[in-house]
């Protein structure tokens, strides 16, 4: 028995086929979420009319660099940062003399001196 499959694109705006050459596949991305978007020649040309201020005052991106979350924390290099709490970072900075507040980040010098305390 014979099969035939029919593949048909149809554009995601209008719901009009789109036949051989008549249309193409566009893949964006905004605000970190990308697209894919299938249109007809006239959609095309009206998406990239639509586009053209905004790309025209942009940076292009290669395609290895993403976007970064702004809101990301920053990591933390020190070993007494990622090994030890804070309340115990306190707790030895109480002992040798430091002042530190019960709450909030320790200062770096505070860190800096107990991780030189501890290394091993």
């Amino acid at each position: 028995m014979a099969e035939r499959v029919t593949r048909q694109v149809v554009d995601d705006i209008d719901g009009t086929d789109i036949t051989d050459g008549g249309g193409e596949t566009i893949e964006f991305s905004v605000r970190g979420v990308s697209y894919r978007i299938d249109l007809s020649t006239r959609n095309a040309s009206k998406f990239d009319k639509t586009l053209t201020p905004y790309i025209n005052a942009a940076r292009e991106v290669s395609g290895q660099e993403r976007p970064r979350n702004r809101r990301a924390k920053k990591s933390r290099s020190t070993k007494a940062e990622a090994g030890a709490s804070p309340s115990a970072i306190r707790a030895w900075a109480a002992e040798n003399g430091y002042t530190v507040s019960p709450r909030g980040r320790v200062p770096r010098e505070v860190l800096e001196a107990f991780e030189g305390a501890t290394a091993r």
